[in-house]
């Protein structure tokens, strides 16, 4: 009976190229990550993995891989030596020239490394590596969207809201990316509620790195949020004809908005109302009903500190010596509405124009200015004016 022959397996030195090359282009393809990227991150992870086996071995490691080819290959750089102290780096003569037959003392060579010499902890090694490397590349692909999104408003479906404290976790899109992040009570508008798979418009108040990878930190109580509805509602806001000169805002009751036209042709004030109420009534709609002031900037402090104090009408407005001081005078049945409840409609007034306003009624004595100087040079300056409070 004639024997069986069987072919016998040969062994080669070199990994297999080609499905080590589909393998990082598909990892690559998959992960959005950018070409040659992987491809470093996985030589660094086989380098890495023979040092941590083989100690002594430093920069005499060496990796060639050759697409074209398809061919990986590792390499030993050793020094020939009459007597081998470190067998890692060294080599002696007899054994250098039994590969190379004209190696001399002192030469260089380069002995190829075996894939099997990689040892099971090496392997875990470069594994470990490789799966660093694309999570860093998708942290990083991650973080390169979202930073250029910083005081932008995006989208985000609720996943989450903790019973505890009301935390809402939203996914965030951004072009092809996305992201978790927590908007947190004091980010939230007061009164608001939420539900799972709910879509919420988000103001992205600042995008930082971290160890778990990007952290968007978002906000629905920022006044820019109400800054980037009037520029998603009125094209004149986003093609720079009407420009928003500040804004003051107390989340879910009252926010004043200072608007101002570029071309004398065009009613800043009507652009943002729109036809109908229609661009305003949408800013409303998202905002559950807070309340929205338009105010008409002016470069005159007079006539926008009267503004600012709207609704109710404004007699006088009189500058104090104190640079950001001011005294207004309102008729007696206008005074409540002046302040505000709580003091809100002064308060917000002073933020948006930046100057401390003490409001007085048209029937009170007013004090002469230079008396009133004088209380204000003596006024500590650590405090601060309490129609510049934050609510």
């Amino acid at each position: 009976m004639a024997k069986r022959v069987t072919k016998k397996k040969v062994n080669s030195n070199e990994m297999d190229g080609k499905e080590f090359f589909e393998a990082i282009h598909q990892i690559e393809q998959e992960k959005g990550i950018k070409p040659g990227y992987m491809m470093e991150k996985v030589t660094q992870a086989l380098l890495s993995a023979y040092r941590r086996d083989h100690e002594g071995v430093g920069e005499n490691l060496v990796m060639e891989a050759d697409e074209e080819k398809g061919t990986v290959r590792l390499f030993l750089k050793k020094e020939i030596v009459e007597v081998v102290d470190n067998p890692a780096t060294e080599i002696s003569l007899e054994e250098a020239r039994s590969v190379l037959p004209q190696a001399e003392l002192g030469d260089v060579v380069r002995m190829e490394v075996k894939a099997k010499s990689f040892g099971r902890i090496a392997a875990q090694t470069a594994r470990q590596v490789i799966i660093q490397g694309i999570r860093e590349a998708e942290q990083g692909m991650v973080y390169d969207e979202f930073s250029g999104k910083e005081h932008e408003l995006l989208t985000g479906v609720i996943t989450r809201i903790d019973p505890r404290n009301g935390a809402v976790a939203l996914r965030i899109h951004s072009g092809s990316e996305f992201t978790d992040a927590y908007l947190g009570v004091n980010e939230q508008i007061r009164g608001e509620t939420y539900t799972e798979g709910q879509r919420l418009k988000v103001y992205v108040v600042e995008v930082r790195k971290a160890t778990k990878g990007p952290q968007v930190l978002i906000s629905r109580s920022h006044p820019g949020l109400v800054k980037r509805l009037f520029e998603l509602e009125v094209p004149e806001i986003y093609d720079g004809t009407v420009e928003i000169k500040s804004v003051a805002r107390e989340a879910g009751s009252r926010t004043k908005l200072a608007v101002w036209s570029a071309d004398p042709n065009v009613d800043a004030l009507g652009a943002c109302i729109g036809p109908r109420h229609q661009r305003i009534d949408n800013v409303l709609s998202e905002l559950k009903g807070e309340k929205v002031d338009l105010i008409q900037y002016s470069e005159d402090p007079v006539k926008y500190i009267a503004a600012a104090l709207s609704p109710a009408d404004v007699l006088s407005v009189e500058e104090l010596p104190d640079a950001k001081s001011c005294r207004v005078v309102v008729p007696d049945d206008q005074l409540s509405l002046a302040i505000g409840k709580e003091g809100q409609n002064a308060r917000l007034a002073a933020k948006l124009t930046g100057y401390k306003i003490d409001i007085k009624p048209a029937s009170a004595p007013l004090e002469p200015i230079e008396a009133m100087e004088s209380v204000v040079e003596e006024a500590p300056q650590s405090e601060k004016p309490a129609s510049e409070e934050e609510a």
